[in-house]
């Protein structure tokens, strides 16, 4: 749909796609209501905030968002990969890295519209790709091999072998390559299918206030094209099944274990939402270091590549929060992509007048001209007269410091013992005379 008539030169590098799940059971039976309705632009939408004043009066605040494509809840998984996703496999085939992401809260359909369930069951979206994968590619020139691994707490574990541990590493011509990953070679979808269902059950998944069962862990699968000549990657198609977005208080009645989950998991994402603004920007910097996810995904952000980023939201009243925080991540991705670069600002003011011209030169200040033409000109200030009770030759002057070498005044001599000397003030002394006065 996007990338169908796009080449690896031109068009769009990334695109950003909403979609909206139905009310479940339980959401009916507590009484929520939809606060999401599409408005008539493309890709539009509108969120239908209820809120309460401080006189308890409620009223509701709406909350317009505009992107690339905006899915109902009616919408199936065939539609969101061919209208969202099928250019990718074009990129991949073309011998670039097309990578697509699944964003929300925890609940919100990522899991089902990258894997299915349900009524839908074995037709996620990389499935879907997959088969399509196999059916146009040309094993004789090429073959397919598969890896899953998960990112939980900043590090990587095999979900193919037991959940082993792995290890990041940049090799000589500074690429990142993952030391000890398993990678299967497979030729048909059955055969991709059980491995995926081997590795969503080594997956990390925990409870929060949010959700039951939620996943703890960014979930990626990498479906590799290798060369049969050189066996060297010639393209790659990589799906990310991101850790469900949460707030603090989701986890503030948790362990200390679960609440530095949820911190490791924000700190990602807020990694992985720069990472792509420098790839919508095209910026020759891309702050792929900022988390362990951005990391091992740095080819998905250099060079020949493409990325869809699909934000799942929750349609509940209950929910509405969750539902602003995800459309505003998506916002911040999509708000960069205008012409040129240039952002448009909504609630900007007017544009600015050209301030006035100001003096180029002191010899233009000192002539009168006025630093402002609109400025009204003032006359020029008194100089500060003396006070009539005190006339400057009237003062006393200060006393004048002496000129030249001030001499030093001599020490006056101690007091020598006169060995004559007799105390007579009663009549002679009669005693002893004292230690050290004078000879016997």
């Amino acid at each position: 749909f996007f990338f169908a008539n796009a080449t690896m030169s031109g068009g769009p590098r990334i695109i950003v796609c909403i979609r909206k799940r139905p009310l479940n059971r339980k959401e009916a039976a507590n009484g929520d209501h939809d606060t999401i309705q599409p408005t008539g632009s493309a890709g539009g939408l509108m969120v239908l905030e209820p809120r309460v004043k401080y006189d308890l009066t409620k009223y509701t605040e709406k909350w317009p968002f505009t992107f690339d494509l905006y899915m109902h809840e009616q919408t199936s998984n065939v539609d969101v990969y061919n209208k969202a996703v099928y250019g990718l496999l074009e990129t991949a085939l073309a011998g670039g890295n097309a990578t697509c992401f699944a964003y929300g809260q925890t609940g919100s359909g990522k899991t089902h519209t990258m894997m299915g369930s349900g009524s839908e069951k074995g037709s996620g979206i990389y499935v879907m790709a997959a088969r399509d994968l196999f059916d146009r590619l040309d094993f004789n020139q090429h073959t397919v091999q598969v890896s899953l691994f998960e990112i939980y707490a900043g590090k990587l574990y095999d979900l193919l072998n037991k959940r082993k541990k792995v290890f990041a590493m940049a090799d000589e011509k500074n690429n990142v390559v993952i030391n000890g990953l398993s990678e299967r070679a497979v030729s048909d979808v059955n055969k991709l299918m059980s491995l995926m269902e081997k590795g969503s059950a080594e997956r990390a998944t925990g409870t929060t206030a949010a959700n039951q069962d939620s996943s703890r862990s960014h979930g990626i699968l990498q479906i590799t094209i290798r060369s049969v000549k050189n066996d060297k990657q010639y393209g790659k198609l990589s799906f990310i099944d991101l850790a469900g977005s949460e707030r603090g208080a989701d986890t503030a009645h948790c362990d200390r274990q679960t609440r530095m989950e949820g911190a490791d998991i924000n700190k990602s994402l807020l990694a992985l939402k720069e990472c792509i603004r420098a790839l919508a920007l095209g910026s020759k910097h891309i702050p792929f270091r900022g988390s362990k996810l951005t990391s091992v995904l740095k080819d998905s952000f250099t060079g020949k590549s493409r990325a869809v980023m699909i934000a799942c939201v929750s349609p509940s009243s209950s929910n509405c929060e969750h539902t602003l925080n995800t459309l505003r991540y998506a916002y911040r991705v999509k708000e960069l992509k205008e012409p040129n670069g240039v952002k448009e600002v909504p609630d900007a003011p007017g544009p600015m007048q050209k301030p006035p011209e100001r003096p180029q030169n002191l010899q233009d200040a000192q002539q009168g001209r006025p630093p402002y033409p609109s400025q009204p000109q003032y006359p020029p200030p008194c100089p500060p007269q003396p006070h009539p009770q005190h006339d400057p030759d009237q003062l006393p002057q200060p006393v004048p410091a002496p000129v030249g070498k001030k001499k030093r005044a001599r020490a006056k001599p101690r007091p020598q013992w006169d060995d004559n000397f007799t105390a007579e003030p009663d009549g002679p002394w009669d005693g002893p005379p004292p230690a050290g006065a004078g000879p016997e």
